[in-house]
């Protein structure tokens, strides 16, 4: 199988045409008749990580690696370092991020981890119902998510309904149809006003929400008669306590 082979399943998986005019989903890192080697699957791209991917293999991942174009090329500084390495072990690299956002991660998160049922995708909108008070539901949504720590904006006390948008969806604020969002990245000034229009937030984190990327994409090629090794990237945050 080549690389052209492997994009045309991806894109029967999640159509890359549905992704947002901003997005770089697609072929990053390689050439359309390649052959393609093992599968690796993750959120994002480390250069340790491409130590243990073995040459001539595909990484398939969420975010892309190049968002806009690079103007130079300095191997000391990110993305260039990551290209390098790619470029010398014969790694391709493919992105699906918005369309599979659209297609199939906020439902999994919804229905596979949190364990509602969806009852409508509005774009990056996944509504489903929840008829439970503000502070229970959002301790529920931190445990089922493993989150120490959620940030929270209580504009309701009773969440009837609410919306998922994995990783930075507080801009969709203006279109929520519901009583609560789940995303992450929230600014101030849009917890600000969400609390003043009366609509709930929780905040589940970026990578928190995101990091399923691989093991439903796992699942998704097992389907299609794919092996997909999962190589996950890592939080680049961490927490300290006062």
């Amino acid at each position: 199988m080549n690389i052209k082979t492997l994009l045309s399943t991806l894109n029967s998986i999640s159509p890359f045409e549905l992704q947002d005019s901003w997005d770089n989903s697609g072929l990053i890192v390689g050439e359309l008749y390649q052959e393609v080697g093992k599968i690796y699957l993750s959120l994002d791209i480390e250069a340790g990580m491409l130590d243990a991917v073995e040459d001539g293999s595909v990484l398939v991942v969420h975010h892309p690696l190049i968002f806009k174009g690079l103007k130079r090329v300095d191997f000391a500084v990110y993305p260039s370092n990551i290209l390098k390495k790619a470029i010398k072990k014969d790694i391709a690299i493919i992105a699906m991020h918005t369309n599979f956002d659209q297609t199939h991660l906020n439902r999994y998160v919804l229905e596979e981890v949190l364990g509602y049922e969806v009852t409508e995708c509005e774009g990056y909108l996944a509504y489903f119902h929840v008829g439970k008070p503000f502070g229970e539901f959002a301790l529920e949504v931190a445990d089922k998510l493993g989150l120490d720590l959620v940030r929270v904006v209580q504009g309701c006390d009773f969440v009837e309904s609410a919306a998922l948008c994995t990783g930075a969806g507080a801009s969709l604020l203006g279109e929520l149809r519901a009583d609560c969002l789940l995303t992450g990245d929230i600014k101030y000034h849009e917890a600000l006003a969400a609390k003043e229009e009366g609509k709930g937030i929780i905040d589940i984190g970026h990578y928190e929400s995101e990091r399923y990327f691989a093991v439903c994409m796992q699942k998704l090629l097992e389907t299609k008669g794919l092996n997909g090794i999962i190589a996950n990237s890592k939080n680049p945050f961490s927490y300290i306590k006062g």
